[in-house]
């Protein structure tokens, strides 16, 4: 069984035991986390949401919050002697899902 949830603004495809990476989420490590904006759920018969199914959530359990790799973002102006550096790491929440209930 998998469903699609949405969180941070993006769309995630997920099955149970499943390890994902999300935009980061305002709990502590170790706490249970419950996305109740479920678009769809799969499986043997198929349920699909208008924007979103009542009643099913997928609970996971938060393992860690951290940083992502380190980009750099470079902006010049040729003949100009305009350049700006910048670094940036996108912060994020690892979430193991449990359950899945539809």
């Amino acid at each position: 069984m998998y469903a699609i949830i949405e969180t941070g603004g993006k769309q995630i495809k997920v099955t149970e035991g499943q390890e994902i990476y999300i935009e980061l989420l305002n709990t502590e490590a170790g706490e249970t986390v419950t996305f109740d904006r479920v678009l769809m759920v799969g499986g043997d018969d198929i349920k699909v949401g208008s924007p979103m199914l009542d009643g099913a959530t997928v609970t996971g359990k938060v393992d860690k919050h951290g940083k992502g790799k380190k980009i750099t973002v470079y902006k010049y102006k040729p003949k100009k002697n305009y350049r700006r550096k910048q670094g940036h790491r996108q912060p994020y929440t690892k979430v193991v899902i449990d359950k899945i209930n539809a």
